[in-house]
């Protein structure tokens, strides 16, 4: 399951060190992705909608933090182009 916090608190970015993580970005694009390990992300810029493998469509854009299981098959469809600070594990 996709967990989401909407608008994530500039503590909580300060504390797990995000500032500091890999970036990644993508143009508007559909694509499948298996999540081998556990990973979280800020999305700093953009807009998404994952559809995990027999689930419901999850949404989040600029300013959100999510986390995405270890093991999880999904299809991502990016809507506006993305950036993302990422970390796995």
């Amino acid at each position: 399951m996709v967990k989401i916090t909407k608008d994530c608190p500039s503590n909580v970015i300060e504390e797990l060190g995000i500032q500091q993580w890999p970036i990644w970005s993508c143009e508007a694009s559909t694509f499948p992705w298996t999540y081998e390990d556990k990973e979280t992300c800020l999305i700093l810029e953009g807009s998404v909608t994952v559809t995990p493998e027999g689930g419901e469509p999850v949404d989040f854009s600029a300013g959100d933090l999510v986390e995405f299981p270890k093991g999880m098959s999904c299809i991502w469809h990016v809507k506006q182009a993305v950036r993302k600070h990422y970390q796995f594990g």
